[in-house]
């Protein structure tokens, strides 16, 4: 008796410590691959291992607004997340999950209204009313213009389109955060931890100003609409600038709501956040360190209480060498379990409160981004920065700094340029440690598609189409239409070029004319071969850079671009989302002697054995091709087997020694022809 009873006593004890605590964070991965099936086993999987929401990966034909089987999304179904052409792939992604109970997150930009609409009217086939859904729609297109470039239309109707999906949820969908103001992908373009602050609260701004300039929303109604912007952030290595930044986040973004925009109540102020840590830096080498990384980064926004994320989702360790297995994945979610179950971190209020160094540091984060914000608001706010190329030539500047930083060692990553030497990994090189997806599953979501066309009722999509141009063309509200054009079966690209013909499409400008000198070190010696080369050949070595495919994430080709240029080459960079046969004009009309290619999706052997067929039809198979990104050894070997000279994967961070040898390329040119 007096056992139980102790035990009894030590139950209740263990019971008021568990109400004690704050509760955790969402658990989220970030995933969705291949078709929408296979999407579907794999967030079943997820919630079954204790994830408590969702975060939907689309690919980039979806997140640029093609079908399947538009010319630019070949190579690209499937591969970076899943493919949703219509309804029925939207049905089936949530297939046995009860929206009503979910909160999902949804990274998506440019179409988020269309995406938006195809969830509501799911989530209605389910029975679900618009009232009872939660989640997040990424929707902040103007940091797609600076970094991972899946915007479609230019800056103002884009902004529209923002605006409209806000009134809409604050009117119908009340637990949803229309936007998360994205910072994310800032410093993946090479943001420093000020430049992130300045440039999403820049955006933040931007886009509440154009729904209080809309009339959508009333006076009264206003603060609660701010109060479900949310934010989606980047936590690096240097953990505690990183937690700074949040502290800062927090301090200015109730400051701009407070001062700005009249909210008075305190809960609509609030700093309110989800967090992925960053992906990009994460190694190829020594793949297994990336597990410190990660925990690390995410200490960076849980520790201080006062500047928690409300959401976290952590990449697995090996997202550096291509997708990872649900295993990876769920090593992850195992770490957020255990910080947040294991640990007594949520047994205590902000630990940081009253520190000297922390408060220092926040200060001089807020101070500074305070100064940038305000030469943004100089040049008429945030969309005349991006238009003018101002921020996206910032954002080059800072990452070039960081190359050179690391290419010096002055920068220390462990295993990349310092502390190389290692064990083989017994995590890597087996068969299967990595997730590929199948070459059928494009041909299997074309033909899905095909059916799905063949299986509508046609004059309904019309009638759709004709109601979704005209709200276009007016100041009418996107959203119902666009919910209606679901319903009729109207697909991902038929939405997307309706709006493309009313609102035109948008090249964002690259970044790299006016981007300052990055390289490290002395470069004299390149120079000097580019110099002699170019001499040789009797004009200067010309290098194109092209970007084939719907990838946009730039930063690689940027630097490359910016580091082949201050070594004294010319260089044709024409930005994204390029076709194969574009890339063949240019380097046939430019007279380029080399061809560089970077494609981060995974279509990298589609596209670039695309852009080397066609350079033989061409008769241009003598201008030497590299290639560049997230290239398994496997699929290097059959792009070299195709004729790729050179393939540079994350690993080679040394950019003066891969001109050097884009110098050794362009003279073999000559060794060619004296042939």
């Amino acid at each position: 008796m007096s056992g139980e009873l102790a035990g009894a006593k030590g139950g209740s004890a263990a019971a008021q410590q568990a109400a004690a605590r704050d509760k955790p964070w969402l658990f989220r991965t970030y995933s969705g691959h291949s078709s929408a099936k296979e999407s579907n086993a794999l967030y079943r999987s997820n919630l079954e291992k204790g994830q408590t929401g969702l975060s939907v990966a689309f690919d980039l034909p979806t997140q640029t607004g093609y079908d399947a089987d538009h010319p630019l999304a070949r190579g690209e179904v499937g591969k970076v997340g899943v493919p949703i052409s219509h309804l029925g792939d939207m049905a089936q992604l949530f297939d046995g999950i009860p929206l009503e109970q979910m909160n999902t997150s949804m990274t998506i930009n440019a179409p988020a209204a269309w995406l938006l609409a195809l969830y509501i009217a799911a989530a209605e086939r389910q029975g679900a009313k618009r009232a009872d859904l939660a989640g997040t729609t990424q929707n902040d297109v103007l940091k797609e213009y600076l970094s991972r470039g899946t915007y479609i239309f230019p800056p103002s109707p884009s902004l529209r389109l923002t605006s409209d999906t806000i009134a809409f949820t604050c009117r119908e969908v009340p637990k949803w955060n229309p936007v998360n103001v994205c910072s994310y992908h800032l410093q993946e373009a090479g943001a420093t931890p000020v430049q992130e602050l300045a440039y999403a609260l820049a955006n933040a701004q931007a886009i509440l100003d154009t729904v209080k300039a809309s009339g959508q929303v009333s006076d009264e109604d206003f603060p609660r609409l701010v109060g479900r912007i949310s934010f989606f952030v980047n936590a690096g290595m240097r953990f505690i600038t990183e937690l700074c930044k949040m502290r800062a986040f927090t301090e200015l973004w109730d400051d701009i709501t407070r001062n700005r925009y009249g909210v008075e109540d305190e809960k609509y102020r609030r700093f309110r956040y989800g967090v992925q840590v960053n992906s990009l830096g994460l190694t190829e080498q020594q793949p297994e360190n990336n597990v410190y990384r990660i925990l690390l980064e995410m200490l960076a926004v849980t520790l201080s209480k006062n500047a928690r994320a409300r959401a976290v989702q952590l990449p697995a360790w090996n997202e550096a060498l291509g997708l990872p297995r649900p295993w990876d994945q769920q090593w992850s979610l195992r770490l957020q379990q255990i910080v947040a179950y294991e640990t007594d971190l949520l047994e205590f209020g902000d630990i940081f409160d009253g520190s000297k160094e922390i408060d220092a540091k926040v200060e001089d984060l807020k101070g500074q981004a305070l100064a940038e914000l305000a030469r943004i608001d100089a040049m008429g706010g945030a969309v005349h920065a991006i238009e003018a190329g101002y921020m996206k030539q910032r954002l080059v500047e800072a990452s070039a700094k960081r190359l050179a930083a690391i290419e010096a060692g002055e920068q220390i990553v462990v295993g990349v340029n310092k502390y190389q030497e290692a064990e083989p990994s017994p995590l890597v090189g087996q068969a299967g440690a990595i997730v590929t997806v199948s070459p059928e599953a494009e041909a299997e979501q074309i033909a899905s598609l095909v059916a799905w066309r063949e299986a509508r009722d046609d004059a309904k999509v019309a009638a759709a189409l004709k109601a979704l141009t005209e709200a276009a063309k007016s100041d009418a509200n996107i959203m119902e239409p666009s919910i209606q054009c679901a319903h009729a079966g109207v697909t991902t690209g038929e939405w997307g070029q309706a709006l493309r013909d009313v609102f035109g499409e948008y090249r964002a400008p690259t970044g790299i004319s006016g981007a300052a000198l990055g390289a490290a070190g002395d470069i004299t010696a390149v120079r000097q071969r580019v110099e002699e080369v170019s001499s040789a050949l009797g004009r200067r070595i010309k290098i194109l850079v092209g970007k084939p495919g719907l990838d946009g994430h730039s930063n690689g080709a940027e630097q490359i671009a910016v580091r082949a240029r201050d070594a004294g080459m010319e260089v044709v960079y024409e930005g994204i989302r390029l076709t194969p046969e574009q890339i063949v004009a240019a380097a046939r009309d430019e007279a380029v002697h080399v061809v560089g290619l970077s494609v981060l999706s995974g279509s990298h052997v589609a596209l670039v054995t695309d852009v080397m067929a066609l350079m033989r039809a061409e008769g241009l198979d003598d201008i030497p091709v590299v290639a560049g990104g997230i290239i398994p050894p496997a699929d290097a070997e059959t792009l070299k087997a195709a004729g790729v000279a050179r393939v540079y994967t994350p690993k080679d961070y040394d950019l003066t020694a891969i001109m050097d040898q884009i110098v050794d390329l362009a003279a073999e040119g000559l060794k060619t022809a004296a042939e």
